[in-house]
């Protein structure tokens, strides 16, 4: 993955850390599943009383603290129950792009955190780990992510070009370009974590699909990273931005139907898949308001604007997009939702 493609770091006003809260609600609702999980579902050979945790795609918090604690409760309610451990040590190893702002990262860890740390700075698209060392791992809201964008999506001269800033789903083209990259990339990701995983461990899978027949551009989501091409597209009517450079500018995100994931984790043959579910994330309902949505998706799209056209040009880029999003406000409102999931897959 580009290593420009991180969220805003910092603790400022406009940091992921500050505005990442939605995302940790799907970790809230699905936390009886992934106890229970854990608690039927994980089948390690204890050798020893350490226990290895990575999370692919960590950011900055403070979800990802949270997701470990869940599974580190989990693990040690399981373990002293079963074998009467009285204590176990846990490694957790936070994993992303080396561009990725893990001062913050480190400098905001739970005091009170009973395990050890490291950072493991790496595309997970590749082996991060030691082979089979991990015995429980987790991605949360960043599958969605592609290694790079298909060289003819970005071609303006090909008949593939995308004039669109991500696949909106209304070619049926761009949708097969970024779908073939996005099974290559998921089969990646999920070769490598089969090669750290000891078998028996657990491989937790959170974040968004598509139902079956809505297209992205349908979506909340779609319809903000629209606004954010509409807005791109009028700073280089002003001269603002380079339009060449606009032209190819396309963000490697695809996010898939939910058959297409299961697809390509039944397609990889390296799992079992112990859980698929669609969790309800109605307590961390977006607002639909032009600030909380504008802040919101500068802390995830930021930075990758700000490499391509400079900080300058993202700040005054996000300025237009408050006002285009206060504009289309009532079809956000009724804007077709994405499927939040827990997938929980065994290593075989």
């Amino acid at each position: 993955m580009s290593t420009s493609f991180t969220m805003i770091g910092g603790e400022g006003p406009d940091s992921y850390q500050k505005h990442s809260k939605w995302q940790g609600g799907l970790l809230e609702a699905a936390k009886e599943k992934i106890n229970e999980a854990i608690s039927t579902k994980l089948d390690i050979d204890f050798t020893s009383n350490l226990v290895n945790i990575a999370d692919f795609g960590c950011s900055t918090g403070p979800n990802t603290f949270k997701a470990v604690q869940t599974i580190i409760d989990a693990v040690e309610h399981k373990y002293q129950k079963e074998n009467n451990y009285e204590e176990i040590e846990f490694q957790v190893f936070f994993n992303d792009s080396s561009n990725n702002d893990f001062n913050t990262l480190f400098k905001t860890l739970p005091q009170a955190r009973r395990y050890y740390t490291a950072g493991v700075p790496g595309s997970f698209f590749g082996s991060v780990l030691p082979k089979r060392t991990l015995h429980v791992g987790v991605s949360s809201y960043s599958l969605h992510f592609v290694s790079t964008v298909p060289k003819e999506i970005k071609d303006h001269d090909s008949q593939v070009w995308n004039k669109d800033i991500h696949c909106t789903g209304l070619s049926k083209e761009v949708v097969k370009a970024y779908l073939d990259q996005y099974k290559i990339d998921m089969g990646s990701y999920l070769n490598a974590r089969a090669q750290e995983l000891l078998s028996g461990g657990l491989l937790l899978l959170l974040g968004s699909c598509l139902p079956n027949g809505v297209q992205m551009s349908e979506t909340l989501n779609g319809m903000m990273l629209d606004c954010i091409g509409s807005a791109l597209n009028d700073m280089a009517e002003k001269g603002l931005i380079d339009q060449e450079k606009l032209d190819t500018f396309k963000l490697p995100i695809y996010v898939a139907y939910a058959s297409e994931l299961k697809q390509t984790i039944e397609d990889n043959g390296f799992y079992t898949i112990e859980r698929f579910d669609i969790i309800s994330n109605e307590n961390e309902e977006i607002p639909i308001d032009e600030e909380f949505l504008t802040v919101s998706f500068k802390v995830t799209v930021g930075g990758i604007v700000a490499s391509q056209f400079g900080q300058d040009a993202m700040e005054k880029t996000f300025e237009v997009v408050k006002i285009k999003t206060q504009e289309i406000l009532p079809q956000l409102a009724n804007a077709k939702p994405e499927m939040q999931y827990l997938i929980v897959l065994r290593r075989i």
